[in-house]
């Protein structure tokens, strides 16, 4: 069987949880790597025995021997990339957020409709079998009319400006890991089409002298992105939702967890929390409150970034939907842009379609 080829752009970084999903891959080899830091770039390819490697993204994008492009360059390339390797005839595999504004996005997607080649986002939460147990569960918990989502971290900001200045990265929490928690939320309400948004964005801590992340030293004067957000927000289907992101805040973590996420789902019929994978219900023939976990495995036999990689590389051999479409991305970024916009002007957006 021939196996689709693939190329990494970007390996310094989170590409090191991809390879393992490629090389696991019936479907799929890893040929090549990109990236502008050529001793990065050498160690990588000494590391995993890649002889194709790149300083020039767009060289990698044009050789006629790869079909798949891994995007796992900093956000504000993520646009640019993945439309040059689409019109190039590659299908793309590009990491979250898959573009750090909506509008960008929509770009996207209109490339990928005229190349007809697959665009997903690499939202590796939705392949952990916590969140496949709560999505299957949420088809019984009747009609979810309210959510609340949040992803809360103390004193554990990412320190690379990569992250910390808004013309790398797009934003703070909110693009860093708002997106993770946002779109499981949405994955699991079916991602109804989000109405309006009241937001706030903030940095209240980070600056503080007193201030510190247990990731390292980082430049309090050159950040300029929020370190804290939250938001109400309203679907066109009548359903609400709350959210919650932050890299510093005064909030008490769980038991030996760098952070606090949780996703709590409320149906007419039951509610559903994630990651405990727990069922709340009432017994209307006792009158009682029922509380249980729900029956299945929730130890992942495959980290779930390398199960993306994996299912990709089906969705591309065999021709099939990808399971997280640009659509649902777009969905994301319109909240997530809705956000910053709220806070600018001081009230609730309604969002564009």
């Amino acid at each position: 069987m021939n196996k689709i080829k693939v190329g990494i752009i970007g390996v310094g970084g989170i590409a090191k949880l991809h390879v393992p999903g490629w090389h696991m891959s019936e479907h799929a080899e890893l040929i090549a790597g990109s990236d502008i830091n050529k001793s990065i770039l050498e160690n990588w390819g000494n590391t995993n025995q890649i002889k194709k490697l790149y300083l020039d993204p767009l060289d990698i994008i044009n050789d006629p021997d790869i079909d798949v492009i891994d995007i796992c360059a900093p956000n504000n390339y993520h646009c640019d990339l993945a439309i040059k390797a689409m019109q190039a005839g590659k299908d793309v595999l590009c990491e979250k957020p898959l573009a750090p504004n909506a509008s960008q996005i929509k770009k996207m997607i209109e490339v990928r409709d005229k190349t007809k080649k697959k665009l997903m986002c690499a939202q590796h939460f939705r392949f952990r079998k916590d969140s496949q147990l709560i999505k299957d569960q949420s088809k019984s918990i009747g009609s979810i009319y309210h959510a609340r989502s949040w992803m809360l971290r103390r004193n554990y900001l990412p320190v690379s400006l990569g992250f910390l200045k808004k013309e790398n990265s797009g934003g703070g929490p909110c693009i860093d890991i708002g997106v993770h928690v946002l779109d499981l939320t949405l994955w699991f309400m079916n991602n109804p089409e989000p109405l309006s948004v009241t937001g706030v964005s903030k940095t209240e801590l980070a600056k503080q002298s007193t201030s510190f992340s247990y990731n390292g030293e980082y430049d309090k004067e050159a950040m300029d992105v929020e370190d804290f957000a939250a938001a109400f927000v309203r679907f066109k289907n009548g359903a609400s939702l709350m959210l919650e992101v932050s890299w510093m805040l005064h909030h008490k973590l769980p038991e030996d967890k760098l952070e606090d996420m949780q996703v709590w789902l409320y149906g007419r019929e039951a509610g559903l929390q994630w990651p405990n994978c727990e069922l709340i219900k009432n017994d209307i023939n006792s009158q009682t409150h029922i509380t249980k976990k729900i029956e299945g495995s929730l130890k992942d036999t495959i980290e779930p970034h390398a199960k993306e990689c994996i299912e990709f590389a089906e969705f591309v051999v065999n021709d099939q939907p990808v399971t997280v479409p640009a659509e649902h991305s777009l969905q994301v970024m319109k909240i997530l842009d809705g956000i910053y916009k709220s806070q600018e002007i001081g009230k609730e957006v309604i969002l564009e379609e």
